[in-house]
């Protein structure tokens, strides 16, 4: 990877094209998060790739590189999010793969949807892309200790409605599971 971002920094255009290959699915998580929707995502991604190819010179520590590529692509988002300012959500349902996978992920989408903007950004950074608190303050130019705190209050949104949610559930159950407790005392009555 080094070698790559090496030959990138003299205008290779073969090692640039290599590097976001492989940084692309990351790219396309952080910008989802921010945009959910797969055009803008596309130029978020297409405007990030020709930026970083612009200024590549400046990066100043190669080890840095993906933080460095996620920081722009962070900016372009926001800038087409403040553009467009449209509230629209869509429910994909995934056609393929295990139903239980699916629901998994369609309950992942739907948590990130409910959470601000602030607190999706960290939440992906840190769960789905696996940067350390130290890299995610690094990108966003924020305190460390407020990526800590971003990522405690999501985490605490995430179980309030999970343990919201789940009483209910039980308590619905539960309810249901009397009720045919009584009929079937009726009926032996």
């Amino acid at each position: 990877m080094d070698i790559l971002i090496r030959k990138a920094k003299k205008h290779d255009r073969e090692a640039f094209s290599q590097l976001i290959k492989t940084h692309t699915p990351s790219m396309y998580k952080a910008a989802k998060a921010i945009l959910k929707n797969d055009e803008d995502v596309a130029d978020a991604i297409q405007e990030t790739a020709l930026t970083c190819w612009e200024k590549i010179g400046t990066l100043k520590k190669d080890k840095y590189f993906k933080t460095w590529l996620i920081r722009i692509l962070i900016n372009h988002c926001n800038q087409i999010y403040r553009q467009r300012s449209r509230n629209i959500s869509e429910v994909r349902l995934p056609e393929e793969g295990n139903v239980e996978e699916n629901f998994t992920a369609v309950e992942w989408k739907e948590f990130l949807q409910c959470l601000d903007e602030k607190y999706r950004i960290v939440t992906i950074l840190y769960y789905v892309e696996g940067f350390k608190i130290r890299e995610i303050a690094q990108i966003l130019d924020i305190n460390e200790k407020t990526v800590s705190g971003r990522l405690a209050t999501a985490r605490d949104r995430m179980e309030k409605q999970y343990t919201h949610e789940k009483p209910s559930a039980v308590v619905y159950r539960l309810k249901e599971r009397n009720q045919r407790g009584l009929k079937r005392k009726e009926r032996l009555i």
